[in-house]
């Protein structure tokens, strides 16, 4: 019986959020943030610039230390725990800021995402080439995402929304069970948008899936449940229909006369 499927009888989250709270000096970024995502879930946290986002998900992803609250990955307390310990747990996060490199090839940005995760990254006499386990699984990530077509495209000639794309493939090289997705959209066109939206909704229905958005087409599509952040505390959680009527997300966020 595996600890990610089954404990106590019950399906264990893949990320589970206690009361999570992080002050910087007199400002309380976050407060009392209760949050639980199974796996296989999507879910999306919205709220105006300032409610405390990104702030939260560097406390999930062990950027920022808790003042207080706890933070459990696959039913494992991992509060206390740096970032790179969660990734091998099975967690990995995108960033609002693209960190590609633009003149190597697509296949070459994944090749260097798969190796940075092994121990033989640090091994510097050995051809790129000659990893072929690196290279299947480079070529399987692609297929996945139908990047394949693209493989020897130089990044720079990509369009903003392909590059975003490229994004959460190198995010999958670590083979994560939740993905933490910080804004995809930002910056694309509507078209771009909807691609990245059908892009999200064919990866693996059992990876779980948090997203940070503030493009709503996206989220209503992709979201099966939201939370609304205002002010560091969640506001309201629901199905993107019940959001969408919700009185008090209107009069904060999405804007009604």
């Amino acid at each position: 019986m595996s600890t990610d499927t089954q404990k106590n009888g019950s399906q264990v989250p893949a990320l589970e959020l206690r009361a999570l709270c992080k002050s910087f000096g007199g400002l309380q970024a976050t407060r009392e943030v209760t949050l639980r995502i199974m796996p296989g879930d999507r879910q999306a946290i919205i709220g105006p610039n300032g409610a405390g986002k990104t702030t939260l998900f560097n406390l999930i992803t062990g950027i920022y230390p808790v003042t207080s609250g706890q933070v459990l990955l696959f039913g494992q307390d991992v509060t206390s725990w740096p970032s790179h310990r969660r990734t091998a747990l099975g967690m990995a996060r995108t960033f609002q800021v693209t960190s590609l490199f633009p003149k190597l090839t697509v296949l070459d940005n994944v090749l260097l995402a798969i190796k940075g995760l092994r121990p033989s990254k640090f091994v510097m006499w050995r051809f790129l080439s000659s990893y072929k386990e690196v290279y299947d699984k480079a070529h399987h990530l692609l297929e996945q995402a139908n990047f394949l077509d693209r493989k020897d495209t130089e990044v720079r000639n990509l369009s903003h929304g392909e590059q975003r794309q490229l994004e959460i493939v190198l995010g999958l090289a670590s083979d994560p069970k939740i993905l933490l997705l910080d804004e995809p959209a930002a910056g694309l066109s509507s078209g771009e948008s909807t691609e990245m939206s059908e892009f999200l909704m064919k990866l693996d229905p059992k990876l779980a899936i948090l997203l940070i958005e503030h493009d709503m087409d996206v989220v209503f599509d992709v979201a099966d449940e939201i939370s609304v952040l205002h002010f560091g505390q969640i506001l309201e959680t629901g199905t993107p229909e019940s959001i969408k009527k919700s009185p008090r997300v209107q009069e904060i966020y999405l804007g009604t006369d």
